[in-house]
């Protein structure tokens, strides 16, 4: 998968900051996907261990949710750990592991926040921005923002708020099961990356992609076959 070249990452947590706020401007909001057009979709995880970073990339079949590759990369972590600036920190070994998938992906669904983040630029929309494929976040926590609590059935959803602006869904993936927070990375819509989302979440509160990445993440981690 192409990664356009990065900006520089040896940074310090005052300039990652300023970094995000210049970036966020650039994330396009849409179009909508169109899912008969999705043929194989991505996921991203990452596993740390002291000062080691294991990422690894999934790319499923759509929409059957079969694996068809699975990618890795170990580097080391040179940020501090920041709430807010975690992309700093995970970034270079994610990208890593993009780069040597060969399948073509037609969406990348990431273990982190996209929009909903306090300078909106969250891993899937830092790094959505060097992609030329969307990206869509889907975290297992809230990071900012405000909520009603949704349905408890699978697919009810209700809009996380943040200074007045929606920034992502909070979706209820399975019955009576904590929901996942769902925003746009980079060249989608927030009701596809809901969807999609969906779609990818057959049977358990985490979609496929996330599932298997983060099971081939501790794979990596333990030295292990990834697939």
């Amino acid at each position: 998968m192409k990664v356009r070249k990065l900006h520089d990452l040896d940074l310090s947590p005052s300039g990652a900051s300023r970094l995000q706020k210049e970036l966020a401007p650039k994330v396009v909001t849409g179009p909508p996907l169109d899912p008969t057009s999705i043929n194989h979709v991505a996921g991203a995880d990452v596993s740390t261990e002291g000062d080691r970073a294991y990422a690894t990339v999934v790319v499923l079949d759509f929409p059957g949710l079969a694996p068809v590759e699975v990618r890795g990369f170990e580097t080391e972590l040179t940020f501090p750990y920041v709430p807010g600036l975690l992309a700093f920190r995970e970034i270079p070994a994610v990208a890593g592991a993009l780069e040597k998938v060969e399948t073509p992906v037609d969406a990348v669904i990431f273990d982190a926040q996209g929009l909903a983040h306090p300078r909106r630029m969250g891993l899937a929309s830092h790094l959505g921005l060097f992609l030329d494929v969307p990206s869509i976040g889907c975290a297992k926590t809230r990071l900012v923002g405000t909520h009603d609590e949704p349905g408890r059935e699978k697919g009810n959803a209700t809009d996380l708020v943040h200074k007045g602006e929606i920034i992502g869904k909070v979706l209820r993936t399975r019955s009576n099961v904590s929901p996942v927070y769902v925003s746009i990375g980079n060249h989608t819509d927030l009701q596809s990356a809901v969807e999609l989302v969906l779609a990818c979440s057959p049977k358990y509160r985490l979609p496929e992609t996330t599932r298997q990445a983060h099971d081939a993440a501790n794979h990596l981690r333990r030295g292990e076959t990834l697939f």
